[in-house]
């Protein structure tokens, strides 16, 4: 435990004292201001006659000009956080290797595991200081703003959003280390890491079309069942995307009426459009997103068990 906290000590000092990590808190900055700026352009007509929520208005208010906060958190799903990620983590490992200040490290009193839990744990950390600064920077001036405290459910609802966020970020984090470890070159791992970021972004889309319509070919006389089958078939293959299970998830925790897409053909195919404008409820919400959560964590626990066993086995030398 020791040689785990000098490592996460010494990381987490590196991290905020590098020029690395005063532009991504920029980046923050920045991403918090744009918040309130539409919250302060917009709020007073999203919570015009209305009762529930109001709280979350803050985080999911969009005008005619600018793009929403929904669609903002969307591109903190597509660029924010996996940039935040990949930047703290491409190159935790080869970088010390190359410079030849690894072996040095590892001939002190600490485990090799603990270097590995410490960078790991380091990033966790400035990537969770750095959500937590956006929605405490907006919650705080949007408190001033609306003059009403958030509830019970609101705060829980924001409280799962960061947790979310965090083992999203953690996922990304724990991807560029694994690569950091399998190349040894630093440019290497950070083009694999951009690589597969693109190939989720760009191409699952597309891919997840083609699939569709090669599972279930659509024509001009295709029928209702037709389409809404081909729409599943896309949302399933959709469903193997870290970023479109964050954003769908995040969607359905701040946004108590949203549905996914899956529940969207579902309710579509049975005639329940009516149901939709409903809110869900915190617990419903939940139900409706946990597999999404599960999936989150799980690819955050791979990707960091794949690097923990293969830097466990791998050897270092002078």
């Amino acid at each position: 435990m020791r040689g785990l906290m000098t490592v996460f000590r010494k990381e987490l000092a590196d991290d905020f004292t590098s020029w690395r990590f005063l532009i991504l808190f920029a980046l923050v900055f920045l991403a918090g201001a744009f918040t309130l700026y539409v919250d302060g352009q917009n709020i007073g007509r999203e919570v015009t006659g209305t009762t529930q929520f109001i709280f979350l208005k803050l985080y999911t208010t969009s005008d005619q000009t600018l793009p929403g906060i929904l669609q903002f958190l969307n591109l903190v799903a597509v660029f924010f956080v996996p940039i935040v990620g990949i930047a703290l983590g491409f190159d935790a490992i080869n970088e010390e290797r190359n410079n030849g200040t690894m072996s040095r490290l590892l001939s002190q009193p600490i485990y090799r595991d603990a270097v590995i839990n410490g960078k790991f744990l380091a990033g966790v950390v400035t990537i969770a200081i750095m959500i937590t600064s956006i929605v405490l920077l907006v919650a705080g001036v949007g408190l001033r703003m609306l003059g009403v405290p958030p509830s019970s459910e609101e705060v829980i609802r924001l409280i799962i959003f960061l947790v979310v966020t965090i083992f999203y970020g953690a996922f990304w984090l724990g991807l560029a280390i694994l690569f950091s470890i399998f190349f040894r070159r630093v440019a290497t791992s950070a083009l694999a890491s951009i690589a597969v970021w693109i190939f989720l972004f760009f191409f699952m889309p597309m891919l997840a079309g083609l699939i569709a319509n090669t599972v279930v070919p659509l024509d001009r006389a295709a029928t209702a069942e037709e389409y809404f089958s081909n729409l599943g078939v896309q949302s399933t293959v959709l469903q193997l995307s870290p970023i479109r299970l964050y954003q769908e998830a995040i969607s359905v925790i701040l946004v108590p009426g949203y549905r996914t897409l899956g529940q969207m053909i579902q309710l579509m195919g049975a005639g329940s459009v009516s149901l939709l404008p409903n809110p869900l409820s915190l617990g419903q919400s939940l139900l409706m997103v946990w597999p999404h959560l599960v999936s989150i964590v799980a690819l955050t626990a791979v990707c960091f068990a794949v690097s923990y066993v293969k830097f466990m086995r791998e050897e270092i030398r002078a």
